[in-house]
């Protein structure tokens, strides 16, 4: 008998994962426009259902991990471990997610794994729970997947969030993708998406 409880993962796994999957491949294929998110049974404290939800969904023993501060207290380290056993690690350079809990301070984009010219697709993914997809500052955003130019407004991103993500997009096809988390919905950012003048 196990002596913690480590929160529940999905009800449905099979099913609840590969929904999750389809709304994180939707969201970076429609970069700036939100997606409905499936949350997961979960009810573990600072750990949010729709974050253990694209945790459960993206990460495995062979996917490393980073946790923002919140995220390092009580049991969520458990539930990695025994729902995922994604391994969890301090540097943010050798993680392939990062998972960031709503107020926690975000890695630098720089910081984290860029990725090589061979192998782009080794980056870091940061997955962001933010208090709001709109009513944050007006950006309009450009690139593959977006016909013309696509509004982008989330609340809670850095303050230097415009001039840190054009420093990622000039590496593409290496850079780090985003996805940002609020009200049961998902937004992706990826590394082709460029933030134009409105």
């Amino acid at each position: 008998m196990l002596s913690h409880d480590f929160g529940a993962g999905f009800t449905e796994p099979v099913r609840d994962a590969q929904s999750c999957f389809r709304a994180v491949l939707d969201a970076l294929a429609h970069p700036g426009k939100a997606q409905k998110l499936l949350a997961s049974g979960q009810r573990l404290e600072p750990l949010q259902a729709q974050l253990a939800s694209i945790m459960l969904t993206l990460s495995d023993h062979d996917t490393p991990i980073w946790l923002s501060p919140a995220l390092l207290e009580g049991d969520v380290s458990g539930f990695v471990g025994f729902h995922t056993g994604a391994p969890i690690v301090g540097d943010p350079a050798r993680a392939n997610f990062a998972f960031v809990a709503l107020g926690d301070p975000w890695p630098k984009l720089a910081e984290c794994n860029l990725g090589t010219d061979e192998y782009p697709d080794r980056s870091t993914t940061i997955v962001a729970e933010v208090p709001a997809l709109t009513g944050g500052p007006k950006m309009m955003l450009a690139g593959p997947g977006i016909a013309g130019t696509q509004e982008f407004t989330p609340a809670g991103l850095p303050e230097d969030f415009s001039l840190q993500w054009s420093e990622n997009r000039a590496l593409f096809p290496r850079g780090v993708d985003l996805l940002l988390i609020a009200d049961d919905q998902v937004i992706g950012l990826p590394r082709s998406s460029r933030i134009v003048e409105g």
